[in-house]
């Protein structure tokens, strides 16, 4: 039987995250996307939840993230939002939400707060998004800078791939993350890069720092939750798994398979109200006559 449901925790906000990390406590985060998963994530004390365009592989079974839609994401991160009422909630502006123009990036952002009770937006950016940013901040949008390899350009890189490897590469990054904090941005997140260029992203940052396969410098680490309970066909060398989900989701349903097939259903909990059943000998259920 499953425990019965504990008083919610506090409300984790933003002022929460930035005490963890000025008294040196590393912070989680995880993917969710659905209500009865956040809500046992909430249960296990995972402080921040996102609700990443991961969910177009994840979910919905595509190759890449850029099929994530707008109304997909705005509702399951309304749903997530249920689950775990008061985790720390970031969703990601997917493919296309905020790109074209300034205008409709607000707009879509104040839907991720306003419908769906987000916390924070994730933007996939360079420097040359730093406009961008400072017009959220400017409206009261709480923006989460994610830099490094940003999935939403794989058409152009060619596949996934780690960034920063090179010096170039590596001041360009920086760079970025300089511009995009001084243009407002309340937290950064970077993917994929060498340790030590995250490490020198850390150093010179004033707001907390998200690594997802960054290294150990960064504040807090997060992963994409199947990876972590393995569920994935394919797991990233930075996001091993934990447990075997999967494995024990197959047993699960082949249990279910061979109860199925011996009839092994338990008792039946229904029955028809008394005096109502018309019964024939051997007990089968007579159609009462048409009137």
């Amino acid at each position: 039987m499953n425990a019965p449901a504990p008083t919610p925790p506090p409300r984790i906000t933003l002022r929460t995250i930035r005490k963890m990390v000025a008294q040196g406590q590393r912070f989680a985060c995880l993917t969710c996307y659905d209500a009865t998963t956040a809500r046992w994530l909430e249960r296990a004390g995972l402080p921040m939840l996102l609700v990443g365009d991961t969910l177009a592989e994840t979910v919905l079974g595509y190759d890449q993230t850029i099929y994530a839609t707008m109304d997909a994401m705005v509702l399951l991160t309304a749903a997530v939002r249920r689950g775990a009422p008061s985790a720390m909630l970031m969703a990601d502006m997917p493919f296309m939400s905020y790109q074209a123009e300034d205008a409709e990036a607000l707009r879509n952002a104040a839907r991720f707060m306003s419908e769906a009770g987000a916390d924070l937006v994730k933007l996939e950016v360079d420097r040359s998004f730093a406009p961008l940013v400072e017009k959220m901040a400017r409206a009261g949008v709480p923006v989460v800078a994610h830099i490094g390899s940003r999935p939403q350009q794989t058409k152009i890189a060619g596949g996934y791939r780690s960034v920063g490897r090179t010096r170039e590469e590596a001041m360009r990054l920086v760079a970025d993350a300089r511009a995009l904090e001084a243009a407002g941005a309340v937290m950064l997140l970077i993917e994929a890069t060498p340790a030590e260029v995250a490490e020198e992203i850390v150093r010179g940052a004033t707001v907390p720092v998200i690594g997802c396969g960054a290294g150990p410098a960064c504040h807090g680490q997060v992963i994409v939750l199947n990876d972590l309970l393995g569920l994935s066909d394919w797991q990233p060398r930075f996001a091993q798994p934990v447990a075997d989900f999967g494995g024990e989701l197959v047993k699960a349903v082949k249990k279910w398979i061979e109860k199925v097939d011996r009839n092994e259903l338990g008792e039946h909990p229904y029955t028809m109200e008394e005096g109502e059943a018309i019964r024939r000998p051997g007990g089968r259920i007579a159609t009462p006559a048409p009137q």
